[in-house]
């Protein structure tokens, strides 16, 4: 598969896509799951609640992002790769961390979350006809395709993943 051009996205987009060199974008998003469970298995749970400074969100609520934009850009990429038009409105990202209620949830509960959408994400980019890859939709104002949706939901959790993995070193 090719990697996705400038011209299939917003710009703002390329920080993520360029944290994914790999041409094979499914095998990277299942490497990348098995991954990030061993990490965030591997946290003990009085630090799911813990914000280190000068961060700004939980350790669950940086989880629960990731599953929030996994399924908002899967979801993105459904309607776009079935050809559907209709421009789909942004999300706030930090509303939807704050009110995620996650220090109610266990960390497992918020780390098996995240699992089962990503496999979800996994069998939907799986299955898609390869026409379906350089579809394309307006998202939040910007055109974006299918094919860079798929780079930015590996990219999205390389960054924020990488960003808790120093915040947990320093724990």
């Amino acid at each position: 598969m090719e990697r996705p051009d400038k011209t299939e996205h917003a710009a703002f987009y390329s920080k993520y896509i360029d944290l994914v060199p790999e041409t094979d974008v499914l095998a990277a998003m299942a490497v990348q799951l098995d991954d990030a469970l061993a990490l965030w298995r591997s946290v003990p749970e009085a630090q799911g609640d813990v914000c280190h400074p000068p961060y700004t969100w939980t350790v669950k609520q940086v989880i629960g992002h990731l599953t929030d934009g996994e399924r908002i850009f899967g979801y993105r990429a459904l309607r776009f790769a079935r050809g559907d038009a209709t421009p789909l409105p942004g999300f706030e990202e930090n509303d939807y961390a704050k009110s995620g209620g996650y220090e109610r949830l266990a960390l497992a509960d918020v780390v098996s979350e995240f699992e089962a959408v990503r496999r979800s994400s996994l069998w939907l980019f799986r299955n898609l006809p390869e026409a379906a890859w350089a579809r394309a939709g307006d998202a939040n104002g910007n055109r974006i395709s299918v094919r860079a949706l798929a780079y930015i939901l590996v990219g999205h959790v390389r960054h924020h993943g990488g960003i808790l993995r120093k915040r947990l070193a320093g724990a």
